[in-house]
């Protein structure tokens, strides 16, 4: 593949996307790096596929009902609380 495969125009959309402001010389530089990228996907294609059937298995335990805080001793320690729950800055 070459480096062109991966213009300046899609690296200023990734970089948009992102909210990431690229000087032209990163432009350059990214689009080069996600050629390079792109290559390494191309060289799993060429990975044989193998016909297998996975042995599942559960590696989980199994819930098991245990002793718990109640909702006083939860809220104990909590900065700041409203109506019996914990209460957190808004983030909106």
């Amino acid at each position: 593949m070459s480096e062109t495969a991966v213009d300046a125009e899609e690296v200023e959309r990734v970089a948009e996307l992102a909210r990431v402001d690229l000087a032209d010389d990163e432009v350059d530089a990214f689009s080069a790096q996600f050629a390079e990228i792109l290559e390494y996907f191309e060289a799993l294609d060429e990975v044989p596929e193998i016909e297998s059937d996975a042995d599942l298995v559960n590696v989980m335990r199994p819930d098991e009902v245990e002793a718990s805080l109640d909702q006083d001793e939860a809220l104990a320690n909590a900065a700041e609380t409203e109506d019996g729950f914990f209460k957190g800055p808004r983030v909106s």
